[in-house]
Order: C-alpha cells, then structure tokens, then sequence
C-alpha cells in the first residue's frame, strides 16, 4: 500500500493602515499581505482566521463551476491559463513530427476537444471493451476481462499496484489492496442516516439512468443499478474504515503465492498474473485480507450474469467523462452535483487539459516549466529547505520527552532525506505510448495501458529513486516515507506559497511551513514508523513511542471537538498525520525564520504595522483561506485526511506560545489555550 502523504484535495489592538510613519512599505504591486482581505471587525484574539480572511471569504464565493475556493484554486488557475497557453501551441502545430511529445500532446487535447464527434461516437469506441464482457461465460472468463480491464483503467473489483514493498524499501512487490465500489466511501452504503439515505438514493438514479444512455431496456436499468448496489455494498461491508487504512503495520501482510492462492482459491492466480504480465511472483502483500476473502466468496455467490452487468457499470463509470456529452452531463450530475454541490461543469477546454496533465504530465511539464519557471525560485526555495531541516534538528536535540538514542535516529532521518524540486532531472520517456486522432476515449485507455505497463515492468528492477509521483505543475506537494524523500513541484513555488518579492517573514510563514509540514510528515502517526532507509521498521525507544502516542492523542481530541458543519466534528484519528504535519511544520518554519534572522540570511522587518512575527502568522493563515459548498465540506470531513482550512490555522495556532506572545493573546481569548490542554510535539 502506498503511503504517498500530501499537503493538500486550508489580542492587543493591532495597527492595520498601511505605510505606518516609520516602517518600510511594499509597493502595492508586491503586496504578498493584502490589507483589504482583513475582516478588522473580527478580533484577532478570538478568532485570527476570519480577521485575516474575513473581507476575502466575503468577496471570494465559490464559482458555480467548484465545489470549494481558496489560495490552491487561485494558484492553479494562474498555472491553467499557462498550461493552456502551451497546450494550444502544440494543438495548433499540425506538423508536430511523429511520435515526439508535442505531437501526442497536441492529438490528445485536439481529440477531448472535438465535442462533434464525441457526441457522435457516444459509448461506440468502448464496443471492444463491452463486447469482451458480453462474451464472459464463467469464473475464468470474469477473471480474464478483469485483468484486461485494469490494464485499461477500469479498477474494478480490488485494487493492486507494484510498489516498493514497506518493510525492504530496495525492493519492489505487487500491492493487493480493497477497492470496487463506486460512491467515495463503504460509509455512504453503511450509514442510514437522513443525508446518507438521500446520496442512496441518487445514487440508485444514477446507475439507472447511466444504463438507459447505454441503451437497456427501462427495467433492466432499475434492476442492473440494484444489482449494482447489491455488490458494492456487500464489498463495503468487507471494506476497512478510512482511518484503518492510515495503520501501515495493519495493512502490511505479506504472502507466498501458496497462501494467496489459499485465501482466495476460486481464482486461477496463474492465469491472472499470467494476463497482467505479472510474471515470476514468488510473494505479494494483501492490505486487507478480510476483503479478499469476501471476494472470494461472493466469486462463486454472484452470478456470473450479476458480474457482467457489475464490469459494464466499471466501464462507464470509469469513461463517462470522456463520451458523449449525455454521458458526461450525468457524471457530472452525480459525482460533482450531488456529492460536492458543484452547480456547473467547467468548460471543456479546462476538462481536456486537466485530463492532459493527468495523462502525460511530465510531457506537459517539460514544456510549462521552460516556458514559465525561472531557476531562482528554485534556488531560493532550496534554501529555506536546507535551514528548516537544520531548524528541526536544533528542536529535536532541545526535545525533553525524547531519549538521545531515539534523537540520534531521528537526526539521521533528516540526514538523508531526498530533495526534490520543481521538476525531475531526467523526463519520463514516452515513447511507447501512442496517441492517435480516432477517438478520445480511446486515447484515454491508451494512456492508461501505458501507465499499467509501466508499473507493471518495476517487477524485478531496482526501485526507481529519480521517479516523481506528480507533474510539475501541480500546485501540491508530498512525502513519501518508503523513500525519505519530500518533493515540491514547481506550481507550488508561486505567490501566494512563495513570493520572491515578498519579505522573508511571509516566505517562512507559508512556503517555509509547507516545506516544515513535508518534513514534519516523516516524524507523524504513520511517517514516524518508518526508518531513515524508508522501511517500516520501529526506531523508537518504547518509552520515546509512549510519549510520543501521548502527545498526539491531545492533538487528536483538540480536532475531535472541531465541528465543520451542522453537528458534523471533524475526525482527529482520520487526519491527525495532516495535524501533526501543520502544527510540526509551522512550528519548525518559525524557528528556522528566527534562526534566518540572527544569522543575518533574513530580516525581521515592521512591515504595514506588522512585526516580521505578525506577518509569519498572517501569512500561514492567509494560506489556508477557502470557502466551501456544504456538500463539499461534509464529504472532505468523511473522507479526507486533511482538516477543513480554518481548523488548520485555529488548530496549530492555539498550541503556540509564539503566537500567543506575537498578538498579545492571552487567557480568555478564545485563541487561547491553557498550557496543560497544548500540544507540543516537534
């Protein structure tokens, strides 16, 4: 299982004018602190979220085209509108040679945009594929198209993956993991509550009405969409909880062959690695052995009808985004309307580049990152990165409830973590993949099949450090902990993350804090049980690890008191990792400031009447500003493991003293919180 932990899917009275007689100024073109966002109506001592972000949530509602807005919506419509600068270039260079990126790059853009002939293919470029399951007459044959299914992109019934196996993180091993359902969660089939009895029943509406664009006759809709929900809530009733699935011990178990054949004895596994390419296995791991033994059962307990009309809703439900526009309206309906309160479709252009970037990214990215990233922000991002990580050592040698053997291990985690910004120093090769101008869907498979394939020939090959997990554009960033390694793209390197013309305060305040939070994840709930080589491996003291615990579980229950919506608490086990990652990083990005600051590399300037304290804290918490539908916000707390973005700005803030003494915050202030209730970890 693959353990890819991402960013992101936010006192005394105060002078706020502008320019105050004695404190430098910012020409109001490299303003990184915008007065005007200010709700100075709200006390900062009562709630600092809505003081700094109040007049922008106010004036910045959510577009009709999405489900939430904040600082990573408007940064990634800056990067859209330079990614759709670049994609039009290779769309219009008809003459692009044969098999280059720009050619690819060009022919799949064109295809997702000529809406013409999507609307007049509809489901006709799947026929191949339908017709393959059409043709299924038992156990084997169901297997058979299963296997091919995913190679094409069609994740149904389980998941798998070769990744690097946890606990030998120089190897790589095929990852069986539960999966097959097609609402976000097992919780939405399970819950019985008003809320979830409605997405239900949608969802039933939905399935039906899919399979009427499909052509069924009207019953045979109604009843393939109960046949539908009939599997997949069998599959959720074997599903482990969210928060289960955040335990790398719990769904590590190991298997021979033998054994995997003796849990799940009504699949003939040699054929299946057979038809996968997966060839030469002598072992895998299984997630969650439970779900698979229920797969099993339900093999041979479903009919083989029931399964073939199961694969034909995976089929659609996987390409309906790619068809006609019927099909497309009514995705949209279901998956964005019902379930994130989306009131219109994006336009079709930011579709088909969306789906660019997810399907040749770095292709795209060489070409975005020689248009529009210039070397310095990197340069400089590099540097806050170097001073965090001798920022958290300096903490971590200072830390009274950690033993000098554990220090000693940890420091040597940090010793060897990997660097890896803006964009890889080699580009993925895509030569194999074959992109032509006949159909957009099935450009689509095909750059499915390439990815499959590609994974797949991992078996056996050394693992693959250079290899990034997101396109440089992204404006994202993450840790993985089987490699050490935190990776910033190059999207992220933009205002309002990093500012090259803004004050270091600001910087440390919000990029310094996202590099601090990459880091800290490797020293969270699931990051801190892996070693410095990137295996799962126990390097604690058991005394350190109780310690540890303890101080996480206060974390945990300040985020369980949270409540995000109606008497909807946010979950404090579900994201706690992303809790520790922001309390952690803001506070080492703080001490890094500070260190920057007496060695002369930054300055502590009064800026518009804020101390370079003040905009460190206004800046993190400007970062996280967003607005969300109700929708949204109810399915994020369900199934997200990051906390709704006022909770992370309240959140870290109320533990530190340093923010206290920065405001004047003090007992009372509903921003405060007693010495004895704070937790205090990196």
């Amino acid at each position: 299982m693959k353990y890819l932990i991402t960013l992101a899917v936010i006192v005394m009275s105060i002078t706020t004018q502008a320019g105050t007689p004695g404190n430098a100024a910012i020409p109001e073109k490299f303003k990184a602190i915008d007065l005007k966002n200010f709700d100075t109506s709200a006390n900062p001592r009562n709630d600092f979220y809505q003081y700094v972000n109040g007049n922008w949530l106010k004036n910045n509602p959510v577009p009709a085209s999405e489900s939430s807005w904040g600082s990573f919506n408007e940064l990634r419509e800056k990067n859209i509108k330079n990614l759709h600068i670049v994609l039009d270039e290779a769309a219009k260079d008809l003459k692009a040679p044969q098999g280059t990126n720009k050619q690819k790059i060009g022919d799949f853009y064109r295809s997702g945009m000529d809406s013409v002939k999507r609307n007049a293919d509809g489901a006709a470029p799947l026929k191949d594929v339908f017709d393959r399951v059409a043709g299924i007459k038992n156990l084997e044959d169901f297997m058979t198209v299963n296997a091919y299914l995913h190679s094409v992109g069609v994740r149904s019934l389980f998941h798998f993956h070769v990744g690097q196996d946890d606990k030998i993180s120089t190897e790589m091993i095929t990852n069986f993991n539960q999966g097959g359902l097609g609402l976000p969660d097992r919780d939405y089939y399970l819950n019985d509550d008003d809320a979830s009895k409605t997405i239900q029943n949608e969802y039933m509406s939905h399935l039906t009405l899919m399979f009427v664009l499909l052509g069924d006759q009207k019953q045979a809709c109604i009843d393939n969409a109960a046949t539908i929900v009939r599997i997949e809530t069998e599959l959720a009733k074997a599903s482990r909880k969210r928060v289960e699935l955040r335990d790398p011990e719990l769904n590590y178990n190991k298997k021979s062959i033998a054994e995997l054949k003796a849990l799940m004895p009504n699949i003939n596994w040699d054929n299946f690695f057979r038809n996968t390419g997966m060839n030469g296995l002598s072992s895998v791991i299984v997630g969650q052995p439970d779900f698979f033994t229920k797969v099993n059962e339900m093999l041979t307990s479903v009919s083989i009808a029931d399964w073939k009309t199961y694969l034909r809703w995976n089929i659609i439900n996987t390409f309906a985004g790619e068809l006609s526009d019927a099909f497309v309206k009514q995705d949209f309906h279901f998956y964005e309307t019902v379930l994130n309160g989306t009131k219109e479709m994006k336009p079709l252009w930011k579709r088909c580049l969306g789906a660019t970037d997810g399907a040749m990214g770095e292709a795209l990215g060489q070409l975005y990152v020689e248009k529009f990233f210039t070397a310095e922000s990197k340069k400089r991002v590099n540097t806050m990165v170097e001073n965090l990580i001798a920022a958290y050592k300096e903490r971590i040698n200072k830390l009274d409830w950690m033993s000098a053997e554990t220090k000693i291990k940890a420091i040597e985690k940090l010793n060897i973590v990997m660097k890896k910004l803006a964009y890889p120093d080699k580009w993925r090769d895509y030569s194999s993949l074959d992109i032509r101008k006949d159909s957009y869907v099935q450009n689509v498979m095909r750059t499915h099949t390439f990815e499959f394939n590609r994974n797949i020939g991992k078996l056996g090959k050394p693992v693959n450090r250079a290899e990034w997990e997101m396109s440089p554009p992204t404006v994202n960033a993450y840790y993985n902990p089987s490699m050490n390694e935190i990776v910033f793209p190059a999207g992220i390197m933009q205002t309002p993350f990093f500012n090259a013309e803004a004050d270091d305060a600001v910087n440390y305040g919000c990029m310094g804090a996202v590099i601090g939070h990459e880091l800290t994840h490797g020293f969270d709930d699931q990051g801190s049980q892996f070693d410095a080589n990137g295996n799962l491996k126990n390097w604690w003291t058991d005394d350190d690890k109780s310690k540890f615990k303890a101080k996480t579980e206060v974390l945990q229950k300040q985020f369980d008191a949270f409540v995000a919506i109606d008497d909807v608490h946010v979950n404090g086990k579900l994201t706690l990792g992303e809790n520790i990652a922001d309390l952690g990083g803001l506070t080492i990005a703080y001490y890094a400031y500070q260190k920057a600051c007496k060695d002369g590399t930054a300055k502590n300037e009064k800026i518009d009447g804020f101390t370079g304290e003040q905009r460190f804290f206004i800046s993190w918490t400007q970062g996280w500003r967003t607005n969300m539908r109700p929708e949204a916000l109810k399915k994020l707390v369900k199934t997200n493991p990051h906390s709704p973005g006022n909770f992370r700005v309240i959140g870290p803030l109320s533990n530190m003293p340093e923010f206290f003494q920065a405001f004047g915050i003090k007992q009372g202030d509903k921003m405060f919180r007693p010495e004895t209730e704070r937790a205090i970890i990196w």
